[in-house]
């Protein structure tokens, strides 16, 4: 037996043991960008650097932080879209990591994604038939009369009628798109499926239907969610675990309702202070965070949120702050983990 597949080998157990359907371990996608216009020169762009997490079959994970921290490249890297610079994805116990060819279109069926826009998702010259089935043509599962059904019944499954099969996308609403992006997701029978940002181009009033929608599909379908998003409601009302995301860094890891209860890192303090809320108390002590985002070109020397920290210390600047682990399944990554907060969601 070779070292691979004894590394397989040893994976495919651990997964089993622990009950993870994913396991990320020391994933980085590093990006190289041209210096200037007219320059040869590159440099890097570190959009997800060493992260770590994992999913519980039948679970859902949420992945939050500011636009550009790296939530996305993390998923697409875990879809096998994006080639990792370093790290390992284990999908179900088995390393998918370098996957190539014939093996990661076989693995293509078990692992989806619904996209965030339902406008520009939906090619507008196919119909809802072709779009639902066109991942049953692509893999070749069943003949022409077989996939007819199989999307008759994935409009039902979804909440649209049997006659939209016909129509086109411009005929839909953006809430009606989204479960026809949802169900193309459903039509390979998944196990695993990114939601990236599932419900952010939505109408307030539709969102809560996608997010039931979603759940009543997990528990039919014994689905695993990895849920991208920056709205903390979304998330705290699909997810039972969340990992805050910042400058490509998870900077805290906890199970949700403690995560929103009791917040350990001041970002992830800061971000449960912006949910818009009724209490014009908590309104009006509001934290605001001094600065910029920091580039992920050029992130700051020791843990990345010093620059913006109202609490930070010298050390802060100085010296990166492990992950660690602060209470059961509660990882934070801060020298100075808060104690207690006036902020709670």
């Amino acid at each position: 037996m070779s070292s691979l597949q004894l590394k397989e080998g040893m994976n495919m157990i651990e997964s089993s043991e622990s009950g993870n359907i994913i396991e990320v371990k020391n994933l980085k996608m590093y990006f190289q960008i041209a210096k200037s216009l007219f320059s040869s020169d590159t440099l890097t762009l570190r959009a997800v650097d060493d992260i770590s997490f994992s999913i519980k079959k039948g679970a859902t994970l949420g992945l939050v932080g500011e636009s550009g921290c790296g939530k996305t490249t993390a998923a697409r890297c875990i879809l096998r879209l994006y080639e990792s610079t370093d790290g390992q994805i284990i999908f179900e116990g088995r390393d998918i990591t370098k996957l190539k060819g014939r093996k990661l279109r076989q693995l293509r069926k078990d692992m989806q994604i619904i996209f965030q826009d339902p406008y520009s998702s939906l090619d507008p010259r196919m119909s809802v038939g072709d779009i639902i089935g066109e991942p049953l043509v692509v893999h070749g599962v069943a003949n022409a009369t077989e996939r007819s059904e199989i999307v008759f019944n994935l409009l039902k499954t979804v909440g649209l009628a049997p006659d939209h099969f016909y129509r086109f996308p411009h005929e839909f609403s953006g809430g009606q798109r989204q479960r026809i992006g949802v169900a193309r997701a459903l039509a390979l029978n998944p196990r695993f499926i990114v939601a990236d940002e599932p419900v952010s181009a939505l109408d307030v009033s539709i969102q809560a239907q996608i997010l039931n929608l979603l759940q009543d599909l997990q528990k039919e379908f014994n689905l695993t969610y990895l849920v991208v998003a920056h709205d903390l409601g979304v998330v705290r009302h699909l997810t039972q675990e969340v990992a805050v995301m910042y400058v490509g860094k998870i900077v805290e890891k906890a199970p949700t309702e403690e995560l929103f209860h009791s917040p350990s890192h001041p970002y992830t303090e800061a971000l449960i202070s912006a949910v818009p809320s009724l209490n014009l108390k908590r309104k009006m002590n509001r934290l605001v965070l001094r600065g910029d985002v920091p580039s992920p070109v050029f992130p700051p020397p020791g843990c990345r949120f010093s620059t913006r920290c109202m609490y930070a210390k010298a050390i802060c600047s100085q010296k990166e702050p492990p992950l660690e682990e602060i209470a059961p399944d509660h990882f934070v990554a801060c020298h100075f983990p808060l104690e207690e907060t006036a902020y709670k969601f």
